[in-house]
């Protein structure tokens, strides 16, 4: 029985999952259709934004969002700026606090320099040369991307092997602000809580929605719609994972699982 197997004794209508190397497809289960990603788009954001630092419209270190933060603290929860709207909690750089607003507030930043909408700059910069052509930002950049695991396990694959921003990778899954504490969502207070520009590393969080077999160089993201993305570059694997279920504890309990079945599967 294949390790994604498992995925069929998960208390959800629809599950679809992808393991990918940095070839392509190893193994799939499940259907393939369009399901909403919640906060895994932000995956796709953050690529958006390092796509237009690269180009040189924005830079890492200027001013962006609330006084004192910059486009890296927006990108890295650090900006101080409250989950869901422009209240702030904290000074620049002191705290992790993940904000959804954070990301609308560098989404409209970035646009101030190329202009268009942000749907369109994604499009543009990460969905047409990744080949994602079912997948589309419908609404906020924080949470709003609906595509087909198929198109996730293509941004996995990217992940292993980038071609977009190949130079702003290793900074990208480096933590920034090290030392800094602050609350994972769904698995409580964390110290440290380490995240890079956008993406969230595993390092050796505890509890956490990957595996105890994942490397600590494993990153990725997870979303309230039942959806992760993790890339774990000591494996050589991404495993993407798409859900009709919101988040909650039986996530908490079966991701792990499958990701240490999947891990232990793909190094035999």
């Amino acid at each position: 029985m294949s390790a994604l197997e498992l995925v069929s004794s998960w208390p959800v209508q629809t599950a679809a999952v992808v393991v990918v190397d940095a070839k392509g497809v190893r193994d799939r289960h499940g259907p393939d259709v369009a399901l909403p990603w919640a906060s895994v788009t932000k995956l796709l954001t953050a690529l958006t934004v390092l796509v237009a630092v690269d180009r040189g419209d924005v830079l890492l270190d200027e001013a962006a969002g609330p006084e004192g933060a910059t486009v890296r603290h927006l990108l890295a929860h650090t900006s101080g700026v409250a989950f869901d709207d422009d209240s702030l909690l904290s000074a620049p750089g002191r705290k992790r606090i993940y904000s959804n607003r954070g990301f609308e507030l560098l989404a409209d930043f970035v646009l101030t320099r190329t202009g268009g909408t942000f749907a369109e700059l994604m499009t543009e910069s990460v969905l047409r040369p990744l080949g994602m052509g079912g997948t589309r930002l419908e609404g906020s950049p924080a949470a709003g991307a609906v595509g087909p695991v198929s198109d996730l396990a293509l941004l996995g694959q990217e992940l292993l092997d980038p071609s977009l921003v190949p130079d702003l990778m290793p900074e990208a899954t480096t933590v920034q602000y090290p030392g800094v504490s602050g609350v994972l969502p769904g698995f409580g207070r964390q110290d440290p809580n380490d995240w890079g520009l956008g993406f969230e590393l595993r390092d050796g969080k505890s509890p956490h929605w990957t595996g105890g077999r994942n490397s600590p160089r494993t990153f990725g993201h997870f979303g309230r719609s039942g959806t992760f993305l993790w890339v774990d570059p000591d494996a050589g694997l991404a495993l993407a994972c798409l859900t009709n279920r919101d988040f909650g504890e039986w996530a908490a309990e079966v991701w792990p699982a499958l990701s240490d079945a999947v891990l232990a599967e793909q190094a035999a």
